[in-house]
């Protein structure tokens, strides 16, 4: 605790991750103190506030550096929270940087916790905060009564936790856990992977968590991870390990996604495979870790990604998750945990939460989810989704959901998963293929502003697709999507051309997208063009020969290639082009419905013509222009 009498601590940017406000007499010794040592102990640095130290009538420019520089704000509400003027002036400043930052788009967010207190009461000002403000209204001037009021009622409506008594201790252990799904039925499965970590022996160790797709190995990894997080110095979690590993430097990319997590950077730039290694040896080998792979495959190769197991404390661990057994085996860990199909209880049970918010159906459905239940077949995906699908729905429309599920094979998940899919309207399809074939791991920002721009009413078209778990957002705003819904998606926009895909509404395959640029194929079919020339040794150059007959594209991604040529009378539709790391790109772009263009890493200069073609029109909503002198429409 600092002296009344020592100035407050200078601060360095970005020393503080999390800043909590908090009204120290209600809270501190209790509550705000155990979170505080929480999240220390998490390696998360946080700055606590000893309000009742206060000098003056303003917060400290050290305060107002510390809420601004914090990635997450905490103002925990007590009782008497409101009858301090430093509080409420921190509030107001939280509320402010927040604002400043999008309301949550950028990369402030606000997680209030109402400690003994009604949230209302925070919102309205109502009981001891009424009480509160009467007593401020005799010494404040009324333009900040104002601006403390709407702090609390903008913060009173977020989404927080209300604590009452013991749930205090519930919330610290599951406030930075990570999120997991339905937890139905997997406690047998947990324990076992608990006891093959075997956590008190000190040998180095690798558990492999293997099934099929949508059985719920992510779910069990998820769950271990939250139950043993704190046995371990440091921990993270990466998803999609498989589908990292296929993207160009995959092996860098997935590098910088574990050291990012394990050492809490926000961006790590290790530059190839022999600096991540030597990365890893020098800065978490050191420390007992806990790091978690999800969906990995036979070709993943740990020695690549992390150097030799034997560089590791000894009592670090690491669980995979696979589809294929055989990626375990190339490993070498015998330590193997195969999670089998729902019992008949737990998929009733996982079916109803879905469908109905509860554990069990009423008594009318009762039969009709006996019947749902062997079509599904224990697959706790199939499950989710049919049950999502038959959220809110009367017992006709089961009825006739069951016929139609009845007339596809059981065992193939994806048939299953089409019958969601075939209830989406016609904007939430286009939608849904867009991420399956080429948003995955992208943010939503730019999407969202081609989807709107083409009328696709992306808000709403989004809340039906991850209401129906089609699709999930992450914390970031990522795009995620299960491998079967993402195989579903790809195999729809196959089939509009079994035979040519350059006859295709989306083409996101480089080899596919090289050949019909190469030979001139394209039509008017196509949407949406990706082509990543990283893994070439020459860098392609395209003209606008091979773009002329895309009258219908609406989206365009070349990485690493070249553009040249006049462009000047193609691409009509074109909303949103974006062209990585290209070395030329033609400067007679006119393209009239563009709402976003993105020229990351491109030779971008002072003097660039192209600016001038693309700025007669004033859709543009969304510019980026890395490494470049001068971005007049960002």
């Amino acid at each position: 605790m600092r002296s009344s009498s020592m100035p407050d601590p200078p601060l360095t940017t970005g020393e503080y991750e999390v800043f909590l406000s908090f009204r120290g007499p209600d809270v501190r010794q209790t509550f705000a103190d155990c979170l505080y040592h929480f999240l220390i102990h998490s390696k998360i640095r946080t700055f606590r506030d000893e309000e009742e130290l206060r000098k003056g009538e303003e917060i400290a420019p050290s305060l107002v550096q510390a809420i601004s520089e914090s990635k997450i704000l905490i103002p925990i509400f007590s009782q008497n929270y409101a009858s301090s003027k430093w509080c409420l002036q921190e509030l107001a400043k939280m509320v402010e940087c927040w604002k400043k930052q999008g309301k949550g788009g950028g990369r402030t967010t606000i997680l209030p916790i109402f400690y003994l207190v009604d949230p209302r009461d925070v919102r309205h000002q109502e009981g001891a905060y009424e009480e509160a403000f009467r007593r401020h209204s005799l010494k404040q001037d009324q333009q900040t009564i104002k601006q403390w009021k709407e702090a609390l009622l903008e913060v009173g409506k977020m989404k927080g936790w209300h604590v009452a008594g013991s749930d205090g201790d519930s919330l610290l252990r599951t406030n930075y856990t990570l999120l997991t799904d339905e937890l139905v039925g997997i406690d047998v499965h947990v324990n076992k992977v608990v006891q093959l970590l075997n956590l008190d022996a000190a040998s180095e160790m690798i558990v492999g968590i293997h099934g099929m797709g949508g059985i719920g190995k992510t779910t069990i990894a998820k769950t271990v991870f939250n139950k043993v997080c704190t046995h371990f110095d440091r921990c993270c979690f990466i998803e999609d390990v498989r589908e990292t590993l296929l993207k160009a430097d995959g092996v860098v990319v997935l590098q910088n996604k574990i050291i990012s997590g394990v050492l809490r950077y926000d961006h790590c730039n290790v530059n190839n495979a022999s600096e991540g290694i030597h990365m890893m040896v020098d800065r978490i080998c050191k420390h007992r870790v806990l790091i978690v792979l999800d969906d990995v495959d036979a070709k993943f190769e740990f020695d690549k990604i992390f150097g030799k197991l034997g560089n590791f404390s000894s009592k670090s661990r690491f669980i995979i998750t696979t589809r294929d057994k055989r990626a375990l085996e190339l490993l070498q860990t015998d330590k193997l945990h195969e999670p089998g199909g729902m019992s008949h209880d737990h998929s009733l049970q996982l079916l109803s939460k879905h469908a109905f918010k509860m554990d069990n159906p009423p008594n009318e459905y009762t039969a009709l989810a006996e019947k749902f239940l062997k079509v599904a077949a224990g697959l706790p995906l199939a499950l989710k989704v049919v049950g999502s699908l038959l959220f809110r729905t009367d017992t006709n429309f089961w009825r006739a959901k069951l016929k139609e599920l009845k007339e596809v094979p059981t065992v193939e998940v994806q048939q299953i998963l089409r019958i969601s899919y075939n209830e989406l309207t016609p904007n939430e399809k286009q939608i849904f293929l867009d991420i399956a074939c080429v948003f995955i791991g992208d943010y939503k920002e730019v999407p969202f502003y081609m989807w709107s721009s083409c009328d696709f009413n992306p808000e709403i078209g989004m809340r039906t697709l991850v209401n129906r778990s089609l699709v999930r957002i992450d914390e970031e705003g990522q795009f995620g999507m299960h491998d079967h819904l993402r195989d579903l998606g790809r195999a729809i926009v196959n089939e509009e051309d079994v035979q040519n895909p350059c006859k295709r509404s989306r083409i996101w395959s480089n080899e596919n997208a090289l050949d019909m640029l190469a030979n001139r194929e394209g039509g008017d079919q196509v949407e949406v063009l990706r082509v990543d020339m990283r893994k070439n040794e020459a860098r392609h150059e395209f003209t606008e020969k091979e773009f002329k007959n895309l009258s219908r594209l609406r989206y365009l991604e070349v990485n690493y290639g070249r553009l040249s040529g006049d462009f000047k009378e193609v691409l009509p539709s074109l909303c949103c082009l974006r062209l990585h790391s290209c070395d030329s790109i033609p400067t007679d772009l006119h393209l009239k419905k563009l709402v976003i263009l993105d020229l990351s890493f491109c030779p971008i200069k002072e003097g660039w013509r192209g600016w001038q073609g693309i700025q007669v029109f004033n859709s543009i909503l969304f510019c980026v222009s890395l490494l470049s002198f001068h971005c007049p429409l960002g």
